[in-house]
C-alpha cells in the first residue's frame, strides 16, 4: 500500500509539474503575443500619425507657396504703418503715371527723319515751299513742327530760317521735358518719407522700451523691423522711378539730336535748291 500511495503521489507530482509548465509556457506565449500585438499596434499608430502629419506638413507648405506676392506686399505695407507707407505709395503711383504718359508721348513724337527729309526734298523740287509745308504739316512729331516753322520764314531769308528753327527747337525741347521735374521730385521725396517713418518708428520703439522698463529683444526687434520697412519702401520707389527717369532723359536726348541734325540738313537743302527769299 505504501508503494501504491508513493507511486500515486509521484504520478500526481509529475502531473502537476507538467500542468504548471504548460501554464507557464502558455503565459509566455500570451505575453509574447501581447508584446508583438502591442508593437504592431504602436507601429500602426506611428504609421497613421506619420500619414496624418505628412498631409498637414504638405498643406502648410502649399499654403506658404500659395501666398501670393500681392499678399506679401500687403502684409509688409500694413506692418510698416499705413500713415507712412501711404505717402510712399502715392509717390510711386503718381511717378509711374507721369512716366508712362511721357513714354507714350515720346514714342509718338519719334519721326523717321530720313524719310521726312527725302519727302521735303522732293516737295521742294516739284512744288516749292508750299508743297514742302504741306508735307511737314501732315507729319507728326517735333521735327516736322520745326521744319514747318522754318519753311514759314523762307521769305525772310536763310538767317531768319535758322533763328526760327533754333527758337522753336527750344520750345519743342521744353515740351519733351514736360513732367520730368515731377518724377525727379518723387524720386527724392519717396526715400525722404521712408527715412522719416523710420526715425519716428525708432522713437516709438524706444518709447516702448521706456514704458516696459527693460530692454526686451522682442520689443526692440519688432520696433526696428516696422521702422525699417518704410525706408525699404521709399528706396524701392526711388529706384523704380529713377530707372524710368533715366530712360526718359535718354529718349529726349535722342530726339533733340534728331531735331538738330535734321534742322541742319533742312538748311542745307534750302541752300542747295536756292530757294531762299522765294515765297
Amino acid at each position: 500500500m505504501k508503494k501504491l500511495f508513493t507511486l500515486l503521489a509521484l504520478v500526481g507530482v509529475l502531473t502537476l509539474g507538467n500542468h504548471a509548465m504548460a501554464q507557464e509556457e502558455s503565459t509566455d506565449m500570451d505575453t509574447s503575443s501581447t508584446t508583438v500585438d502591442s508593437a504592431a499596434a504602436e507601429t500602426t499608430v506611428e504609421e497613421e500619425t506619420v500619414e496624418e502629419v505628412e498631409p498637414v506638413a504638405e498643406e502648410v507648405e502649399e499654403a506658404t507657396e500659395d501666398q501670393s506676392f500681392h499678399q506679401v506686399i500687403k502684409d509688409q505695407f500694413i506692418q510698416g504703418g499705413v500713415e507712412w507707407m501711404t505717402p510712399v505709395l502715392i509717390c510711386l503711383i503718381l511717378g509711374l503715371a507721369i512716366a508712362i504718359e511721357r513714354i507714350i508721348t515720346l514714342n509718338m513724337a519719334t519721326t523717321n527723319t530720313d524719310k521726312l527729309l527725302a519727302n521735303v526734298e522732293d516737295a521742294l523740287a516739284s512744288g516749292g515751299v508750299e508743297a514742302a509745308k504741306e508735307v511737314t504739316r501732315n507729319t507728326r512729331g517735333p521735327v516736322a513742327s520745326i521744319f514747318t516753322q522754318g519753311l514759314m520764314r523762307m521769305s525772310e531769308g536763310i538767317e531768319m530760317v535758322e533763328k526760327s528753327i533754333i527758337a522753336y527747337g527750344s520750345v519743342e525741347m521744353g515740351r519733351l521735358e514736360k513732367g520730368l521735374v515731377w518724377i525727379s521730385l518723387f524720386i527724392a521725396l519717396a526715400p525722404m518719407l521712408g527715412f522719416t517713418g523710420t526715425v519716428i518708428g525708432m522713437i516709438g520703439a524706444f518709447d516702448s522700451i521706456q514704458a516696459a522698463g527693460d530692454i526686451s529683444p522682442q520689443i526692440v526687434a519688432q520696433g526696428i523691423k516696422v521702422a525699417l520697412l518704410t525706408t525699404v519702401a521709399g528706396l524701392f520707389v526711388g529706384i523704380i522711378l529713377q530707372v524710368f527717369y533715366n530712360y526718359l532723359v535718354s529718349k529726349i536726348d535722342s530726339l533733340v539730336n534728331q531735331m538738330e541734325d535734321a534742322s541742319i540738313t533742312l538748311v542745307d537743302l534750302l541752300v542747295k535748291h536756292k530757294l531762299t527769299g522765294r515765297a
